[in-house]
């Protein structure tokens, strides 16, 4: 078991409104953004070990591991509000017929499927990348959607971007399925996803206010300094260095955050401060989507290329919370049992 001297910073609330499961956890956006709605995590699922230390560090709990596995599934409670996560896009298998349920099998959409369909949440709420609806012609999308009718959910979706509709300066647009079961949830027609809202955070402003540590500046002697010398000259915008070139966003925002922003000399976000040209940080990339970095705990002997794979495929955590808020006002919770007290 991991051990930190420090207790973590976001613990359950003592008393909640209702109960979820995260899948597929990743540092714990989904988790963070639920709890802040006052909700209570009863099972958390990770299989990246990195990514469980950084979860630990922040919530106290180790996630489980390999979903795919029964002995896993068997830790879930039997019965929770809300399934959440963002789980991987895989190619399914379609036979042209169904298009259905039997369709996922061998993806961890199935797994998904399978743990809806054993414990009947009143919610679904899930995330991935905006190609997911374009993925194999549409077919995949189409087998997710038609795979959470069968099971009796009625199934809302939509693409949405962190800077129009988090206040958070990143262009990142993902898709959002909410699967509501009207057996459990008579109002469920009256669920809309959250209206745009002004960009009004800025770039600077999530930025670090000192000089951080001279590894991520860029030197005289690098290779190609002086094409980012020749690029990077604003001070207001976040660019991004593609292998051997520059690219500049154009909206004035934080370009997406990817994966593998912290190898190979791609994808990697770059900026202009006071003290030179350099990468943005680890902690200024969970800024960037949305953390209360201040508050977030890392671990001391983590490399920062994984905390840079971890922020690149987390979720942007104020809109998952402002969708959780939509889910909500459907769900009644006022019917719920008031002021449940945490075990």
């Amino acid at each position: 078991m991991l051990s930190d001297p420090t207790p973590p910073p976001f613990l359950q609330p003592k008393d909640y409104k209702f109960t979820f499961i995260d899948l597929f956890a990743g540092v714990g956006g989904f988790r963070m953004a639920l709890q802040n709605l006052e909700g209570r995590c009863e099972f958390s699922s990770e299989l990246n070990k990195r990514a469980q230390q950084t979860y630990f560090c922040n919530y106290g709990e180790l996630p489980e591991g390999d979903i795919t596995l029964e002995s896993t599934k068997a830790e879930i409670p039997k019965t929770f509000d809300i399934l959440c996560g963002g789980f991987p896009c895989q190619a399914f298998s379609i036979a042209g017929h169904r298009k259905g349920f039997q369709e996922t099998r061998g993806t961890l959409f199935f797994d998904v499927a399978n743990i809806a369909k054993k414990h009947r949440p009143k919610a679904l709420f899930l995330e991935n990348v905006r190609n997911l609806v374009t993925h194999d012609h549409g077919n995949t999308f189409q087998v997710i959607c038609n795979t959470l009718e069968e099971l009796g959910y009625t199934v809302f979706h939509k693409v949405l971007n962190s800077m129009t509709h988090a206040n958070v300066p990143q262009y990142r647009q993902r898709i959002f399925i909410v699967a509501l079961d009207p057996a459990q949830v008579p109002r469920y027609q009256e669920f809309n996803f959250p209206e745009e809202i002004p960009l009004t955070a800025s770039i600077r402003s999530l930025l670090e206010k000192v000089k951080v540590d001279q590894k991520y500046y860029y030197g005289p002697n690098h290779k190609y300094y002086a094409k980012m010398a020749e690029s990077v000259i604003s001070m207001d915008k976040v660019y991004q260095w593609r292998r051997v070139y520059v690219r500049e966003n154009k909206r004035n925002v934080c370009p997406t955050l990817t994966a593998n922003m912290g190898s190979g000399g791609h994808n990697v976000p770059i900026i202009k401060d006071d003290y030179g040209i350099r990468k943005l940080t680890p902690k200024e990339c969970f800024a960037f989507q949305g953390y209360p970095v201040d508050q977030m705990h890392f671990p001391k002997k983590m490399a920062n290329c994984a905390l840079y794979t971890q922020a690149g495929n987390s979720v942007t955590m104020p809109l998952v919370q402002r969708i959780g808020e939509q889910i909500l006002k459907v769900l009644d919770l006022n019917e719920m049992p008031k002021q449940r007290k945490a075990g």
